[in-house]
């Protein structure tokens, strides 16, 4: 049977705070035969480094509203999509036809198939981070370089941190999966309103949702689970890299803490890079120190050549 698949409308979207992106849309293949509209945002000089904002759950491109200008105004090109079953992507109605697979092979299509980026900064927080890294893993030659945020590439060997075990816990058991709520419940500072509603914008009822439910079971947390091999092949090539690695976690997120160290120490790109600690940060950084983040990915770019 075809996947069933869900838009949302695009008044949703009108007149959010702080997110004048014009969209832009490309198709990829939906795995079943069928065809998805994937969102993104496409900013800066057309002939700038390229710099690609992976966002993670329950979040969307808007997370990234705040280093945008700042990278721009740096001469970088920001393409910063939404994941499929979020933002202004297609969502398919059913938590079966999400598989971390078919995430990486999504972003795949869309960036490397219909964009054709190359020599690419990879910026990934949260799930952004658990794709990023198996595309730079899975297409080493696209990347110049990578800036981990709050991420890591799990193969299930170390057990998760009690933090995201409750995380996961209460994504799979509240009645109501309130998407702005749990971005500021993820934040540092306190969002407002209209910003926590910008994070509802993508899901204007429950049936929508099934994506965001659904990737916090998609974690690997056993070395049995079935995206474990493509991880650790992914790893494989990563103990290897050395293009530059920068790691710039906040210093509070109870979920990612100390995988920083954790690449740095496997990885041979990342050694001698200025990594960063954003103080007064939570999971959520781009929100918390959006700005401060994104100097950091600037003066990183400009001070590492390109391969």
């Amino acid at each position: 049977m075809a996947m069933e698949v869900l838009r949302t409308p695009d008044e949703r979207f009108a007149a959010l705070p702080e997110y004048p992106f014009e969209p832009r849309f490309v198709e990829v293949p939906s795995g079943d035969g069928g065809r998805l509209r994937v969102h993104y945002v496409d900013a800066g000089p057309s002939q700038g480094e390229v710099v690609v904002m992976l966002h993670g759950e329950p979040s969307w491109s808007y997370l990234y509203r705040k280093m945008i200008p700042v990278l721009v105004e740096a001469g970088l090109r920001c393409v910063a999509p939404d994941l499929v079953g979020f933002g202004r992507s297609d969502k398919p109605a059913d938590r079966n036809d999400y598989t971390y697979e078919r995430h990486v092979e999504w972003m795949r299509a869309a960036l490397f198939d219909a964009l054709d980026l190359r020599e690419v900064t990879l910026v990934g927080q949260d799930w952004g981070g658990l794709i990023g890294l198996r595309l730079v893993g899975e297409h080493p030659d696209r990347f110049a370089r990578v800036v981990a945020a709050n991420t890591f590439l799990p193969t299930g060997d170390r057990p998760p941190s009690d933090a995201f075990l409750a995380w996961q816990r209460y994504s799979q058991e509240t009645p109501e999966f309130d998407a702005g709520r749990i971005v500021n419940g993820g934040c540092a500072t306190d969002l407002a309103p209209e910003v926590v509603a910008a994070y509802d914008a993508p899901f204007p009822e429950d049936r929508f949702k099934a994506g965001a439910r659904q990737f916090p079971v998609l974690v690997p947390t056993s070395p049995d689970d079935p995206a474990v091999p493509a991880n650790r092949r992914a790893w494989e090539v990563l103990e290897r890299w050395r293009r530059p690695f920068l790691t710039a976690f906040s210093d509070g997120d109870p979920i990612t803490r100390g995988g920083d160290r954790v690449l740095q120490d496997r990885i041979p790109g990342a050694a001698g890079q200025p990594h960063t600690t954003i103080a007064g940060a939570a999971h959520f950084l781009q929100e918390d120190r959006g700005e401060e983040l994104a100097g950091a990915v600037a003066r990183f770019v400009s001070t590492t050549p390109r391969p």
